[in-house]
């Protein structure tokens, strides 16, 4: 058997959880998320400091009642 060698290019992964495909795909699957959910329920993206991050969120105070009550968000982001 022979001994396989991997090296990481740190350099090129930055660059990948930092380019706008991730972004694009990432933003899509919290939209997606958050539009299952129902009104009162948003997404949003930005860029941290090593990569993109997606969030849902409540907008609403009835949202935030049906997250409290049914964990909505949790099961949400579970489900996937």
């Amino acid at each position: 058997m022979s001994k396989v060698r991997i090296e990481v290019n740190y350099a090129g992964v930055g660059a990948l959880l930092h380019s706008e495909e991730v972004a694009a795909l990432v933003g899509k699957e919290a939209s997606t998320r958050a539009a299952a959910l129902g009104s009162g329920y948003a997404s949003d993206i930005h860029q941290a400091g090593t990569r993109v991050i997606a969030s849902v969120y409540t907008e609403t105070p009835e949202a935030a009642r049906d997250n409290m009550q049914n964990n909505s968000l949790l099961r949400a982001v579970s489900s996937g």
